[in-house]
């Protein structure tokens, strides 16, 4: 049966189906581009995997761009070029999306090739080989960047060894154990129809995608799919699990993340935390920013962050400074954000939080890729779709109360601090 989930100007005109095996398909119709953007999403990601196959879904998402059983990975390459088209992959803790951009006409090209991708793939030793090179690749390109290596580290301070704790891109140790049987078999049993949701925007119609899409996925569609596989057990602690991180290298700047658990993805307070996020460390404007960076200029870049994930979360503040500087600037984040505990903020900063982020939402839905991708998280994290009129209505209804009561709830918990930076271990006792 297919609903109609949203028809405004804002939001365009919104549709979902499920297929048999439990394949879910949502499109958004956006008449005034030329374009579309299709994803197909897979509801596995690095907070399913053991240690012992860590990274097991990032090494998948790279190995089915190599080849399947009707195509090359030379083939798939040259098919997207032709047609002047974008086709890229990403993954997250929680997701792996794979996904393609071109004219509208050549729509149906993209729902080939991607559905290809994510059930037909051969895996081979070979191929296993040569991405292994390039995954660890990336791996030492993460390492050789410490604003990115400072993420990776908070949250294995954060959540511990954990799956959410661990990398998405796994360990040096983990690539090199993995072994075709390992990946393949995650791809056999993880990329499941119950699993995986398309969704399409730009100009596109509705009954066009699932026939595109039920001719793709073929007789894959006919049995009930099999169940989910069980997703690893949920952290909802409100402490971390331990106070300091540090990966110990000599850089020109320290780089730092103090923060402490959030709120899981359907807490219903994420709204005002959304809104205490942007006027604390969201932008030009905030607390943080003013604070730390244009009243006293110790730092480029100073802000703050929320995440979301299933029963967990994380809030957290990052900056960038040189080693004498750590300790003002570390004083002057925790000020800050013990005197938003204690006092709140003001009605004014609460409506400029509420404008910032309405602004950017609507802004942040003008390409058909950012609609394609709303589409993919709302029906995977969150199990429905809400129009963007409901968003920005919950924006709007957020109070001065609201925010205050969230900040000393989240400010009240133990902190952690992650520094990347020329530190021994007994230096981080005096930060």
């Amino acid at each position: 049966m297919t609903q109609l989930l949203d028809l405004d100007e804002v939001g365009g005109r919104v549709e979902r189906t499920e297929l048999p095996g439990g394949l879910r398909v949502l499109t958004e119709t956006m008449p005034g581009v030329l374009s579309a953007t299709l994803g197909i999403w897979v509801d596995v990601g690095s907070r399913d995997e053991t240690p012992a196959v860590a990274g097991s879904s990032h090494f998948l998402e790279h190995l089915l761009f190599k080849g399947t059983t009707t195509r090359s990975a030379l083939e798939i390459a040259t098919a997207m070029d032709a047609v002047g088209g974008e086709m890229n992959a990403f993954t997250a803790k929680e997701h792996t999306c794979f996904y393609a951009n071109v004219l509208a006409s050549d729509l149906p090209l993209a729902v080939g090739l991607l559905a290809d991708l994510v059930t037909d793939a051969t895996n081979t030793a070979a191929d296993l080989e040569s991405e292994r090179t390039v995954v660890l690749e990336e791996i030492a390109m993460r390492d050789d960047e410490p604003a990115d290596a400072v993420h990776d580290l908070f949250s294995e301070t954060l959540f511990g060894d954990t799956p959410l704790g661990r990398s998405v891109l796994g360990t040096v140790a983990s690539i090199e154990g993995l072994t075709r049987d390992d990946v393949d078999g995650w791809y056999r049993q993880r990329y499941a129809m119950p699993r995986m949701v398309v969704t399409a925007a730009g100009r596109v119609d509705h009954q066009q995608v699932l026939d595109l899409v039920t001719a793709a996925f073929g007789d894959r569609l006919n049995g009930d799919g099999g169940p989910a596989p069980l997703r690893l057990g949920e952290q909802g602690a409100t402490s971390p699990a331990r106070s300091t991180g540090l990966i110990a290298r000599r850089t020109e700047q320290t780089h730092l993340l103090l923060g402490t658990p959030g709120l899981g993805r359907l807490d219903e307070r994420r709204y005002a935390a959304a809104v205490l996020d942007a006027a604390v460390g969201g932008g030009m404007s905030s607390r943080l920013f003013q604070e730390i960076r244009e009243k006293r200029g110790l730092v480029y870049s100073v802000g703050s962050a929320l995440t979301h994930y299933a029963g967990a979360g994380a809030f957290s503040v990052y900056a960038g400074c040189s080693k004498k500087r750590v300790p003002e600037v570390l004083r002057l984040i925790r000020a800050g954000l013990d005197g938003v505990a204690a006092d709140g903020l003001t009605d004014e900063e609460v409506a400029r939080a509420r404008g910032q982020l309405k602004g950017g939402m609507v802004l942040g839905l003008e390409d058909t890729g950012s609609r394609m991708s709303r589409l993919g998280k709302s029906e995977l994290s969150y199990g429905e779709y809400l129009p963007v009129r409901e968003v920005l209505a919950r924006l709007d209804a957020v109070d001065e109360q609201q925010v205050r009561e969230v900040a000393t709830e989240l400010f009240g918990r133990p902190t952690c601090l992650a520094v990347v930076g020329p530190y021994r271990e007994s230096d981080l006792d005096r930060l």
